[in-house]
């Protein structure tokens, strides 16, 4: 099963059907989610103040800008690559290096080609 997101428009129904006062599990069937998908969300954002959609639209988006793997490629990173591969390094060795220094968690060595 794949997870999906609230979207603002969910997070709005969201707000307005929790401002009338309608349980998790009744916001949950409105909105053919689960259940705990309602719960978590109320949870994570209306700790001191009420849920606010937009407010809860631009969290979600700031903790996505931060949770970004550190394995992004650059260029440096690009060229380095680059730089090896001219060297007649393998793939592995590459992979290998980059792991230990940190630069890039490559799992497998099937992208450097």
């Amino acid at each position: 099963m794949s997870y999906r997101h609230l979207s603002i428009i969910e997070r709005s129904k969201l707000e307005v059907l929790h401002r009338q006062g309608r349980s998790s599990r009744a916001i949950a069937k409105e909105l053919s989610r689960h259940p705990s998908t309602i719960c978590r969300e109320l949870d994570r954002v209306t700790s001191s103040h009420p849920y606010q959609a937009e407010q809860a639209q631009n969290a979600y988006e700031e903790r996505r800008k931060t949770s970004v793997s550190p394995g992004n490629w650059s260029d440096a990173l690009a060229a380095s690559l680059e730089e090896k591969l001219e060297a007649t390094w393998s793939p592995e060795q590459i992979t290998e290096r980059f792991r230990i220094e940190g630069r890039c968690p490559i799992s497998t060595f099937f992208p450097v080609y």
